[in-house]
């Protein structure tokens, strides 16, 4: 017997690899992400409990776990490619050489189809939950259809009184709603399963996708048209349903919803190769994250003959039925005794901007809205091509600030066949039972209109942070303790107590706009010159033209810009995948906002993204919310030494009342509000909570000086029109009589 061997077992010595130690020192900005989906570890760990194979089920148990195991091991930029991937990529070749109007090879891949039980094992190890969000009425029915139909009438006749609605437990219609549609293993499958058109296929395999993250895996097959969903509804036929999606921040979903609407598009060209128009909106909350979305888009469109455009001021979207008579009215033609008659009116101006020849919109709410209107009239005009109307970071264009703008544009596409999808990292209940009347009063208000299945995708937790970044919570006490705890962070080298370490380039969160620009300047020479100083430092918020917020977003993507501080702007679906970290100077109004600050490090799955999240005195009854969801993303991401948050602090921090709750994601935390008070000055907490090293004795001296300045200029503005009285009454008036 080896000796060594005998020794090591006893001391249980754990074999050394480099993982640990490249993961802990790996940053986002390093390259591309070795492992995109987020849940793929904790899976195969979960896989691996020693389950016993079943007597008697030997071959059929193996041919499942060799399918799982391709479905778990599943490695996005990967050169090794599993069986799966490899036999996908045969099929699609021979599917190329085949002859026009040969299929046996595709058939033999639709036959090869996995079966329920494979589809719940992928589908749970990959955390996603799929449900049918109609009312239970609409769904057992289907359900009753589904059964076989050599099924005996006794037998037949019990099941449907186990599955009344009346008679079923709240669990029992959960596993009723529960859907089970096929994953997608491989982007490959996309072209010999789905039939997606080849040149998009192509674009997909040119960025370098090979295999499809979690909210992939689930929700396109689902939008591409999933037998599941047919046999759920009790259809023949594949259904796009309508769809809510909630997935982590950097989880691919702008892919997931653009690649069936570009194929749809395709499709539609080659039917009907006469119909032109906008065929799709895309509705987002910020103007980067439009922009975004084109950028992403056309790189998919790329050769299909699908056109994307921005929305932009001036554009002309749709044909109005008032148009005509206003143009006439105005014209002066039916009217006497004009006088303007050879120039062109406001209306015609209008007239001459011709109707956008796009195939893909995306805009902002309000900008949209305008354009619908251009009338200023109530009626908004109807864009009636559109068959896809997709709402990106719907929980903000639901919210009360863009609802009824986003609700407008919704009722504005009146095609029968209009199917509308829902994305987000955090989702409320209100908005889906917003979604679900939305959808209802559609059908009630336009009879034409097509009843679809309305089926939610949630993957891992809802309304959770991404497992793969770490979160630090740092009490500084007062607004001077952030200040230095941020200047310890620009100054790695220094001495400090701290054992936060954050590499630039990083993103700097305040509440207000005010707070932004004034922590920019506190911040404008902290970097030598040496290293670029101040122009590796901006900032970005509203009040900057389009000009300027897109020169700076440039500079950040290329790596000039080292440290952007800005608001809740950049909060959301914007994708930087080389930040290394976040700071949350100003903690978030909600803990939904504070999931999708965090959301930008950490994209698409890389590992070592940070998040710093500064509070104060004045912050502690407002924290407990966020230290929740830091407790369930260090627990989702399994690691067993210290955590952020212990729990003595979770139990300490006091419960925030609703009223308070509402009050705080209105306007934030009190002591950090712009604004000043019934006297024209600011609140003995404003000014404690005002960004600045200066002392007390430094603003005394200044503010004294600004008053003996606008003193003398009052002075001397007194004292010319005194003069110019003056003047006036030392006039000659003539001679006296």
């Amino acid at each position: 017997m080896d000796a060594f061997k005998l020794l090591t077992r006893s001391m249980k010595l754990k074999p050394t690899t480099n993982q640990s130690s490249t993961t802990s020192t790996r940053l986002p900005s390093t390259g591309k992400a070795e492992n995109p989906q987020l849940f793929r570890a904790s899976a195969l760990e979960e896989k691996g409990q020693g389950k016993k194979r079943k007597r008697g089920h030997g071959a059929d148990e193996a041919g499942t776990s060799t399918i799982n195991e391709d479905a778990l091991n599943l490695d996005f930029f990967s050169h090794g490619k599993s069986s799966a991937t490899r036999s996908s990529e045969i099929v699609a070749a021979e599917a190329d050489r085949a002859p026009a109007g040969q299929e046996a090879v595709a058939d033999s891949v639709e036959d090869d189809s996995m079966d329920e039980v494979q589809r719940r094992t992928i589908l749970n190890a990959h955390k996603i939950k799929v449900t049918d969000m109609r009312d239970i009425e609409e769904v057992t029915p289907a359900q009753l259809q589904s059964e076989e139909p050599k099924k005996k009438k006794k037998k037949r006749k019990q099941q449907e009184e186990k599955l009344q609605p009346q008679a079923l437990s709240k669990k029992e219609q959960k596993k009723v709603r529960r859907l089970y549609p096929q994953p997608l293993v491989s982007f490959k499958d996309l072209r010999t399963k789905y039939k997606i058109s080849r040149r998009l296929a192509e674009n997909i395999a040119e960025q370098g996708f090979t295999v499809p993250t979690e909210v992939q895996l689930g929700s396109l097959p689902l939008l591409l048209g999933d037998g599941a969903v047919s046999e759920k509804a009790g259809s023949t036929t594949a259904i796009e349903p309508d769809l809510l999606v909630v997935a982590p921040t950097g989880s691919g979903k702008t892919l997931s919803f653009m690649i069936p609407v570009i194929n749809k598009i395709v499709r539609h060209h080659h039917d009907q190769p006469e119909e032109h128009g906008i065929f799709a909106v895309v509705v987002a909350p910020t103007k980067e994250l439009a922009s975004q979305i084109v950028n992403e888009g056309r790189k998919l469109a790329l050769g299909t003959g699908v056109k994307i455009t921005l929305m932009k001021k001036g554009m002309r979207v749709a044909e109005r039925d008032d148009e005509d008579d206003n143009v006439l009215n105005e014209s002066g033609s039916e009217s006497s005794g004009s006088e303007g008659e050879d120039k062109p009116t406001e209306a015609q101006d209008k007239e001459a901007v011709p109707i956008t020849k796009s195939d893909i919109l995306v805009s902002t709410p309000l900008m949209l809205v305008n354009a619908l209107s251009a009338n200023k009239t109530k009626t908004l005009a109807s864009l009636p091509l559109v068959r896809n109307l997709v709402m990106d970071e719907a929980d903000v264009l639901l919210d009360p600030l863009f609802r009824d703008q986003t609700l407008d544009i919704w009722r504005s596409c009146t095609h029968a066949e209009l199917r509308a999808s829902l994305w987000s990292a955090t989702m409320g209940s209100s908005i889906e039972d917003l979604a679900k009347t939305t959808i209802k009063e559609r059908k009630l208000s336009q009879v034409e209109t097509k009843s679809y299945p309305l089926i939610r995708l949630v993957v891992g937790l809802k309304d959770s942070a991404i497992p793969n970044i770490k979160h630090k919570l740092v009490y500084a006490a007062t607004e001077q303790g952030k200040l230095l705890g941020l200047r310890q962070l620009l100054h790695p080298t220094a001495g400090t107590a701290s054992d936060v370490r954050i590499r630039p380039p990083f993103l700097v969160f305040t509440q207000t706009i005010p707070r932004a620009i004034a922590l920019h300047s506190e911040l404008l020479y902290d970097i030598p010159p040496e290293a670029g100083g101040s122009s590796r430092i901006a900032v970005l918020h509203s009040d900057l033209s389009d000009t300027q917020r897109s020169e700076i977003m440039k500079g950040f993507r290329k790596g000039e810009i080292w440290i952007l501080v800005t608001t809740d702007l950049l909060a959301r679906g914007v994708d930087f995948r080389g930040i290394n970290g976040v700071v949350n100077y100003d903690i978030p109004n909600t803990p939904a906002v504070y999931v999708h600050r965090v959301g930008r490090t950490g994209r698409a799955g890389r590992e070592g993204g940070i998040a710093v999240t500064y509070y104060t005195k004045e912050d502690i009854p407002y924290v407990k919310s966020i230290a929740n969801i830091i407790d369930v993303s260090e627990k989702l991401r399994g690691e067993s030494g210290e955590r952020s948050v212990q729990k003595w602090l979770l139990d300490a921090l006091p419960d925030l009342s609703k009223k308070h709750k509402q009050e705080l994601k209105k306007h934030g935390v009190k002591a950090r509000q712009t604004g000043l008070n019934k006297d024209g000055k600011e609140d003995k907490n404003q000014r404690r909570a005002r960004i600045s090293t200066k002392s007390g004795f430094e603003r005394r001296q200044e503010n004294k000086k600004k008053g003996a300045i606008a003193a003398s200029r009052k002075k001397s503005q007194g004292q010319d029109k005194s003069d110019n009285e003056s003047d006036g009454d030392d006039g000659w008036d003539g001679l006296e009589d």
